[in-house]
């Protein structure tokens, strides 16, 4: 097992950390402060179109997707040291396309849709969501109610999804949506590829979330598409599904990394300049335990991630391991930049650091994609065996 990054691996590594350094971390005291008085933590569309375009001249767009399609194929590994370097900054920026989506697409895209789709996402010309949690069907996907029926060639929509982020500038939204029962009388779920102006297509509301962050509510009225918008096979949905969650977790566990050495290296650097009772933090044991316990777990995640993310190249199972760093990485996350925070003190409690941000990420992180207490059921019921 040899999950080292290679040179050309490390020297995009670098080129993203440069990235982060030089264009994002000098956005994150605007953004804090437009958090702050009460406006949007997003980008707005000059930052947007600035970075994406310094991104696209780095060579950073579609790093993991396919070549025939303008991508540059990359393995997993190399996308992990990627995103470990974007969690580090709080700037709510991510290279495109977005990896989960991409790789969903990949598996299933018939050739019209690799060209009205797949190309110009990759080209970041495309913006796209997904729709799969339903007011009363979250973890469970299998309670899912939307349906998609046929109708002569086309398929018409019916129900309503929510948490979707991005759903505001979405040119496409990938809809999950029940198409008819499977053996054991299960729903079979199917995937449809829905644009943004499509009659039916209803954007019910904006869901404020801590941190600044945003998710939507949508309607589908009779949402009618063409039959050529079925994304892979009818009734084989959930695999896909999984692909692009799994990714997603995968994503999510490498930023947990990122924002862990982020915060420990604000720990490192804070501690030797302040002093209680005439003596430096960094004298002090519980600080010494909070900086040594942190690079230990820090250690631990991130050995873990590379670990699946290497077998996820060579093509293994990796389901029990990608619910374990999902849980692990995010939680252990969550505990480093709570004691960071402690460690400012009152600074730790305002809105001037980017502390409180990454706490807020983290603590939604351990929700979405499937919650704590979800992998490790997950993980519980493949090892006992009482998997039903």
């Amino acid at each position: 097992m040899d999950f080292a990054l290679s040179d050309e691996q490390r020297m995009l590594q670098e080129l993203v950390a440069r990235f982060v350094a030089d264009e994002l971390l000098p956005l994150e005291a605007g953004l804090l402060k437009r958090e702050a008085d009460g406006g949007d933590f997003a980008l707005d569309r000059h930052e947007q179109e600035r970075l994406d375009r310094r991104a696209g001249e780095l060579g950073l767009f579609g790093l993991d997707a396919p070549e025939d399609v303008g991508g540059a194929n990359l393995p997993m590994v190399a996308i992990v040291g990627v995103e470990e370097e974007l969690g580090r900054s709080i700037v709510p920026y991510s290279l495109p396309p977005d990896s989960p989506n991409l790789r969903m697409l990949m598996e299933t895209v018939t050739d019209r849709q690799r060209e009205a789709y797949l190309a110009p996402y990759v080209a970041g010309t495309l913006v796209s969501a997904i729709a799969i949690s339903e007011p009363g069907a979250g973890s469970d996907p299998m309670a899912m109610t939307t349906r998609a029926t046929r109708d002569g060639d086309d398929w018409i929509l019916n129900g309503r999804k929510i948490w979707i982020s991005r759903a505001d500038k979405a040119d496409f939204t990938i809809v999950m949506a029940v198409t008819g029962r499977s053996s054991g009388d299960r729903p079979a779920i199917s995937a449809f590829i829905v644009d943004r102006d499509t009659p039916g297509l209803l954007l019910e509301r904006r869901i404020a979330m801590i941190g600044g962050q945003t998710s939507y509510e949508i309607a589908l009225d009779n949402c009618r598409i063409g039959g050529w918008k079925l994304l892979g096979c009818e009734g084989e949905g959930f695999a896909p599904m999984q692909t692009r969650l799994g990714t997603r977790r995968v994503q999510m566990a490498a930023w947990a990394v990122g924002m862990a050495q982020r915060s420990l290296d604000m720990m490192i650097a804070f501690a030797p300049e302040r002093s209680t009772f005439g003596v430096p933090l960094s004298e002090r044991q519980a600080v010494q335990f909070w900086i040594a316990e942190a690079a230990t777990k820090i250690h631990a995640a991130r050995l873990m991630v590379y670990d699946c993310a290497w077998k996820i190249d060579q093509g293994e199972d990796v389901r029990s391991e990608i619910s374990m760093i999902k849980w692990f990485a995010v939680e252990m996350a969550y505990a480093v930049v709570d004691n960071a925070m402690q460690l400012f003190g009152a600074m730790g409690m305002t809105k001037d650091l980017p502390l409180h941000l990454m706490q807020s990420k983290l603590r939604t992180m351990r929700i979405y994609d499937g919650p704590t207490e979800i992998h490790k059921w997950v993980v519980a019921r493949r090892l006992l065996g009482t998997r039903r």
